[in-house]
């Protein structure tokens, strides 16, 4: 059989990329904007900014991809196991013969789902620390300049200026504001940190409260303030901050790390400032009663006054009163001073009486106790005179007994029984043969002289020793040294 055997057809025949482009093309044209609801899985974020993940449910999934200039517009901080709504398009990735989502845009599947994720951020970050109520600062009784987070073109800056203007005016800053959308949340945080920022008593006032504010709105418009850049930012403010965000009923994350809660943007501002109306009311009562309080004060001082004045005598009679006492006693001191005088007088001579007598007897005794003293003073003088021959000549004795004794412990006494004291040239006893260098000059002393000798190191003949009985005198001295050894 040849090549012209085979049967003839009319199917057409494609390559492996021809096919591959005719599918993708199919599949871009037919499902160019799709919206697919799925739990996510395998989530990877990419070190080049692209997110990888797939979307599934019990039956099927969906592999997903979203490029980078999209992801960083989602808005959504997306985990594994989130149930979301992807917006985007399919396509086909013909180096694997596989079909993908190019993702759009994402949201949560249901409120349900967004008040999962909410509470799970809120107890991460209370865990944290963010939401401590140590943390919180009071707010100033009544600020000078009052810093407004809040959108420009809303009514809510416009609520706040006018219950500001009604109650107490101040100065207040504005820093505009997205409050919803894209890069909303990013830009509340920079405005945040930006009051903070400023230095104070610089060109522009630094704050000494701010309010973050926003009307109402669904739990979707208000998700810039649940952002966790958001909150992270009125935890870190080193200014008070007060959180007005939606209505009294609505309640976002900033609440939390704020320092005050309000219910609304215009309770803010009741917050912020007290009402001068009523301060200025409640000083005038204060100074009412001040000055009240003083007159009642002096009046009753003046009728204490009165009081006292009547219980007082008039002067004129306590004057005449004492006029009369001075005559009395100028009278009576006239009287006295005489008689003062003669009792001093008569005190004076019986002393003096007294002073007499006593010199006479101490004259009397002391001439008797001299007396006495010279007659002891002579007895013992004879008796000294008698006991000191006595005493001289005992002592005497003693003397010359111990002088006998010290004679006999002398080391002459052993010099004179035949013996020797060798001295070392300056002066010191030699008591070891050890210590005598050969050729040292030694001093040797006998019981009637000394002589000089110089150590030769030879050892001396033996020979017997003289008689106890006989002392020989050494022979003259011949001009030769003499030999210990």
């Amino acid at each position: 059989m040849t090549d012209d055997a085979r049967p003839a057809t009319n199917i057409p025949e494609f390559s492996v990329s021809e096919l591959s482009g005719a599918l993708r093309k199919s599949v871009e044209e037919t499902f160019s904007f799709v919206r697919v609801r799925g739990e996510i899985s395998g989530f990877k974020r990419h070190s080049s900014g692209h997110f990888y993940f797939a979307l599934k449910d019990a039956d099927a999934v969906l592999d997903a991809v979203c490029w980078r200039g999209q992801a960083v517009r989602l808005g959504l901080d997306a985990q594994d196991g989130m149930e979301v709504i992807a917006t985007g398009r399919l396509t086909t990735y013909p180096g694997r013969s596989k079909y993908q989502m190019v993702v759009e845009r994402m949201e949560l599947a249901g409120q349900g789902a967004l008040l999962k994720m909410l509470e799970d951020r809120k107890k991460r970050l209370a865990a944290e620390g963010l939401f401590a109520l140590e943390r919180k600062r009071p707010i100033p009784f009544l600020p000078q300049v009052i810093g407004v987070v809040t959108s420009p073109t809303g009514a809510v800056i416009r609520d706040i200026l006018h219950r500001l203007a009604e109650r107490f005016p101040r100065r207040v800053l504005l820093w505009p504001v997205a409050v919803q959308g894209e890069g909303a949340a990013a830009q509340v945080a920079a405005a945040i940190r930006g009051f903070n920022a400023l230095a104070p008593g610089g060109a522009v006032p630094r704050p000494d409260v701010l309010i973050v504010a926003r009307g109402g709105g669904s739990l979707e418009d208000l998700m810039a303030f649940n952002e966790e850049i958001v909150v992270r930012a009125a935890a870190e403010s080193q200014i008070p901050l007060i959180s007005a965000v939606g209505h009294e009923t609505d309640t976002t994350l900033i609440d939390f790390a704020a320092d005050l809660r309000a219910p609304t943007p215009t309770a803010a501002a009741e917050k912020a400032v007290p009402v001068r109306a009523e301060l200025v009311a409640g000083l005038a009562e204060l100074d009412g009663r001040l000055v009240g309080a003083m007159a009642r004060g002096l009046q009753g001082r003046r009728d204490h006054l009165a009081q006292t004045f009547r219980a007082l005598p008039h002067p004129r009679r306590v004057m005449e009163d004492c006029t009369r006492r001075l005559d009395e006693r100028a009278e009576r001191l006239a009287k006295a001073l005489p008689q003062l005088v003669e009792r001093r007088r008569i005190d004076l001579a019986r002393l003096t009486d007294r002073l007499d007598n006593g010199l006479r007897a101490a004259r009397a005794a002391g001439l008797a106790a001299v007396e006495r003293d010279r007659l002891r003073l002579d007895e013992g003088g004879r008796r000294l005179a008698q006991a000191l021959p006595r005493l001289l000549a005992e002592y005497g004795q003693k003397v010359e007994t111990a002088g006998k004794l010290l004679e006999s412990y002398s080391y002459r006494k052993v010099l004179e029984r035949g013996y020797a004291v060798i001295r070392d040239g300056h002066g010191q006893p030699v008591v070891s043969a050890a210590a005598v260098v050969p050729g040292t000059a030694l001093m040797v002393e006998f019981s009637d002289g000394a002589i000089q000798v110089v150590a030769d190191g030879t050892a001396p003949p033996p020979s017997s020793p003289p008689p106890a009985a006989k002392t020989r005198k050494p022979p003259p001295p011949d001009g030769r040294q003499g030999s210990l050894l």
